[in-house]
């Protein structure tokens, strides 16, 4: 059985460190560099950044951050924001990432899944999904694209479980749920959104977004079993650190990565 996964989630806007609530109300939280060596140090098993206005912005993530970042880090890290094709996802990669996460531009050009993973290979392709509140009692759970900036933000029109299944299908490698209603609140994952996404797919899947106390990643991983949690006001705030974190799921039998 493979390990479960802990990972920071670093949300990047103009040069910083920034979290929010449900996609909102930003404040800076930390420098880039110093926030990631941390939770490095702390036994973080991978981190993952998100440039979180360059969709919105047109733009693709600026890979000078992104080489600090590689020149500190020994361990795997995925970077997202506005990779709309190769040469978007091969600079990032040469700047030192591990993966490459795209959300929005798949949802605006699903080939780029496939073009993707024909070039990197699909261990290097993650697709982030934002979600929102359940809009229905079939099931059906509403896909946000652009919601790194409030006013972008809009319906993508796609139905969530038929998204994911598209994913898996074109060649990605790994899915994040990212659900925007828990998003800060601190009030647990959405576990019942995530076990549905569990049933749907065979990918690697990792939880994000209402990470609040340890109990609730114990929850996600038995009740939901994901593959990885990811969280980032919890560990920012240094409330939970990553080490005790570890001891604390490794203690109710949840296999973890020393």
């Amino acid at each position: 059985m493979p390990a479960c996964r802990v990972i920071p989630c670093l949300d990047v806007a103009e040069g910083a460190v920034v979290k929010g609530v449900r996609f909102r109300d930003h404040r800076v939280v930390g420098d880039i560099v110093e926030l990631a060596a941390r939770y490095s140090a702390e036994g973080a098993d991978e981190l993952v950044f998100y440039d979180i206005t360059a969709s919105p912005e047109g733009r693709c993530v600026d890979t000078a951050w992104v080489e600090r970042v590689a020149r500190e880090l020994d361990i795997p890290f995925c970077v997202a924001g506005g990779i709309r094709g190769i040469y978007d996802a091969e600079a990032v990669l040469a700047a030192g990432a591990d993966k490459v996460s795209v959300n929005s531009p798949a949802l605006a050009r699903p080939q780029l899944i496939e073009e993707l993973a024909a070039r990197f290979g699909s261990q290097c392709v993650v697709i982030g999904i934002d979600v929102d509140a359940q809009t229905d009692h079939a099931g059906s759970w509403r896909v946000v694209a652009h919601s790194g900036k409030p006013d972008a933000a809009h319906d993508a029109g796609r139905d969530l479980l038929g998204w994911v299944r598209e994913v898996e299908a074109r060649g990605a490698g790994e899915i994040v749920i990212n659900a925007i209603r828990q998003d800060g609140v601190r009030a647990g994952y959405a576990c019942d959104l995530l076990a549905c996404v569990r049933a749907a797919t065979n990918l690697p899947l990792v939880a994000s977004g209402g990470a609040g106390t340890i109990a609730h990643f114990i929850e996600v991983f038995e009740r939901a079993d994901v593959d990885a949690a990811l969280a980032a006001s919890v560990f920012h705030s240094g409330d939970i650190r990553i080490d005790a974190l570890k001891r604390a799921l490794a203690a109710h039998g949840i296999v973890v990565r020393p």
